[in-house]
């Protein structure tokens, strides 16, 4: 349990910890401008943000996943090529290929392995950030709309501008109604980091199953079938996870409601 593989394998909750932790304040920058563009008396801008939520949020999570993923590497790729081989006057686009110049490839091929995990990892963050943003927006409009029209208009009547309104009234009322469905969904995104397995992600997932078959694409062990064992571990690591998050969440609502007679009771 102490080899190389092994440290991997351990290594491996710090990269899923991290993914859940770094991608977090980034889906509810996502969720707050989502939900801000929804109610944006700007119509195109309500449009864009309807169009956002719903598109993505219509979209299986795997599909987009590889659509984000290829799309972002590509796009990216592309802008360097424009950039660092002005000089290649070929096309990018080659019938079913996708051709750029050596400095645009992005890692580069002589680039350290770390330099490659990251670039992953950044790829993934990106796609989990898009995906659960458009869900986050969805439960923050639905949260602000469900605030007391009479709290905002009683701000109005003490002298408050809308943005005092909506910083001193609105906000601190609308995490109440938030809290339920955005706790809902973070344990849906704890259930969905699996999903970095299937990105090419060397996450918890991909090495119990390396680690616990007799056999792989990669290792070869003398030891019998040990993935039951492996999983297992892996589902009481998850369950711990929610638990805590279950723990928290419910802190966290009982401090936003204290002195507040709404759904989450009078403090």
């Amino acid at each position: 349990m102490t080899n190389g593989k092994h440290q991997g394998f351990y290594f491996s909750f710090i990269t899923v910890l991290s993914l859940l932790f770094v991608t977090v304040p980034f889906i509810l920058a996502l969720g707050f401008a989502g939900a801000l563009a929804r109610r944006a008396q700007f119509a195109p801008l309500r449009w864009f943000g309807l169009a956002y939520t719903s598109i993505v949020r219509g979209v299986p999570d795997i599909v987009f996943f590889l659509f984000a993923l290829i799309a972002m590497d590509q796009g990216i790729e592309y802008i360097r090529h424009m950039v660092l081989c002005p000089e290649v006057t070929d096309p990018v686009r080659q019938g079913n290929d996708f051709i750029v110049c050596a400095k645009a490839k992005m890692p580069l091929s002589s680039a350290p392995e770390w330099a490659h995990k990251s670039y992953a990892f950044f790829q993934a963050s990106v796609a989990f950030s898009v995906v659960f943003g458009a869900f986050a927006a969805n439960t923050l409009y639905g949260a602000l709309a469900a605030v007391p029209a009479a709290q905002l208009e009683t701000g109005a009547a003490f002298g408050m501008t809308p943005r005092q309104t909506f910083r001193r009234i609105h906000l601190p009322q609308m995490w109440i109604y938030a809290l339920p469905g955005l706790s809902n969904l973070w344990m849906i995104f704890i259930k969905a980091t699996p999903l970095l397995f299937l990105l090419g992600i060397q996450d918890i997932v991909y090495w119990a199953r390396e680690l616990g078959g007799t056999k792989t694409g990669i290792f070869d062990y003398p030891h019998a079938d040990w993935r039951l064992g492996y999983f297992l571990f892996l589902l009481v690591f998850y369950l711990f996870l929610t638990w805590i998050s279950e723990r928290i969440f419910t802190r966290i609502t009982r401090r936003v409601s204290r002195g507040q007679a709404t759904i989450g009771g009078a403090v």
